[in-house]
């Protein structure tokens, strides 16, 4: 089975490569761009762009000019966030250069580009994102001069109005773009090429919050992945579990159980609590220390909601009855040690009013029988009355009280001895007298 696996994986892999030879080929020899060669060769421009950075990541590099040599290729970033690409340095540095110049102060943005056969755009969009503060120093110089045409560089008034909710959002929330575009009903584009030609300073904290986020091991819900999206689960996915956690938060049903009554599958559930409803688990175990690394749930497990609900019954009947665990736990279906371990953790004072515990002398005894026979016991200390009749009185089964103050109370029985020794003794004295 392995070996057919195998096989076919390999045969998928290899049509995929010739699927794409004719690009590659286009993509190694020319300078066109991705959508030409893939419209060209009939293929996703998405596609063909995924499968060059991954299996021709050298032809990628080698056409951005990147130095790679003793670097390993997959550590190289062809594109850093906020940072120019080596291939938008090598076209725009000339112009760039011109812009610094006292020398072309005379001449606005549009001629300095046509110089240099660029788009008047391209270049002014450019300088904004890497170069502002030579278009400000720039502006100031041309006012000097007298050059200046009066055009602000800065956004327009109107700009600013349109996106000063959804810049306001961007910089105080951890909402993404799409997000903020859809709530402040203004174009995403737009947005983003306002904040990256007026508010660099808010994306580059964004980026460092994103860096951040990436080398944060554990996440809870609510914070930023290192992608800029917010920790949580899609929309599809909660409404795949609610009625799978709704049951799980509201009774005390295995995790089987609930997985089998709502369709979904056991490690899927498992995995959707733990990752976005963790304190839920923590509840369902017991635990109610402050969620941190240091918690094991294996280890720090207390009485969980189910195992609590399982004997639930089973307690309340002991408590009534006073019957032997042994008789209980065959009565409800339970393991006896298990249930006797149950009780002796969680039900502590159950456990000693029915099992064993300490008579006044330290040595272990059944706390029932300890109950049972206390009464006798003490009357058959204090006074001179015969065992036998005490039990008749009292409607206990003289062989077992024998048995029990024979086994457990040596000392009543020499005291009682003791007593009946000195009426014996003060007796004859009367009689004498």
């Amino acid at each position: 089975m392995f070996l057919k696996d195998s096989k076919r994986e390999n045969l998928e892999t290899t049509s995929i490569h010739e699927h794409y030879s004719k690009a590659i080929e286009l993509y190694e020899k020319t300078d066109m761009p991705i959508k030409l060669i893939a419209k060209e060769v009939g293929v996703s421009a998405g596609a063909l762009s995924a499968y060059i950075r991954r299996h021709h990541r050298e032809l990628v590099l080698k056409r951005y000019n990147i130095d790679t040599e003793g670097k390993d290729l997959n550590d190289i970033k062809i594109i850093s966030a906020g940072e120019e690409s080596e291939r938008a340095k090598e076209k725009y540095k000339d112009a760039v250069n011109a812009c610094a110049s006292i020398k072309y102060i005379e001449l606005n943005m549009s001629q300095l580009a046509r110089m240099f056969n660029l788009s008047g755009t391209g270049l002014a969009n450019y300088m904004k994102v890497h170069y502002r503060n030579i278009l400000k120093k720039r502006e100031k110089m041309q006012q000097k001069l007298g050059l200046h045409d009066k055009t602000a560089l800065g956004a327009k008034k109107e700009c600013k109005k349109q996106y000063a909710k959804a810049i306001k959002l961007y910089k105080t929330t951890n909402m993404t773009l799409p997000e903020i575009a859809e709530i402040c009903e203004v174009s995403e584009s737009g947005l983003s090429q306002h904040l990256r030609f007026y508010h660099n300073d808010i994306l580059t904290k964004k980026r460092e919050e994103r860096k951040q986020a990436k080398e944060q091991k554990k996440k809870t819900r609510g914070d930023m992945n290192g992608n800029g999206r917010k920790s949580e689960p899609k929309l599809e996915t909660e409404e795949k579990y609610a009625k799978a956690l709704e049951l799980y938060r509201d009774t005390p049903m295995s995790m089987k159980e609930i997985a089998l009554q709502t369709g979904v599958t056991s490690n899927g559930l498992r995995f959707y609590l733990h990752k976005w409803h963790i304190d839920l688990v923590y509840e369902r175990a017991g635990i109610t220390d402050e969620i941190g690394e240091s918690i094991d749930l294996r280890k720090d497990r207390k009485r969980s909601k189910t195992t609590k609900a399982k004997y639930e019954r089973a307690i309340e009947f002991l408590k009534k009855t006073k019957r032997t665990t042994t008789e209980v736990s065959t009565l409800f279906g339970f393991n006896p040690e298990v249930f006797r371990q149950y009780l002796h953790k969680y039900e502590p004072e159950l456990a000693t009013e029915i099992g064993m515990t300490r008579n006044y002398n330290g040595k272990l005894t059944l706390s029932r029988s300890q109950n049972k026979y206390k009464e006798a016991i003490e009357i058959y200390r204090t006074t001179s009355e015969s065992l036998r009749t005490i039990a008749k009185r009292l409607g206990l089964t003289y062989k077992s009280l024998d048995g029990y103050i024979r086994r457990n109370h040596l000392d009543v029985i020499q005291s009682h001895k003791m007593i009946v020794e000195k009426n014996k003794t003060e007796k004859k004295e009367v009689q004498k007298a």
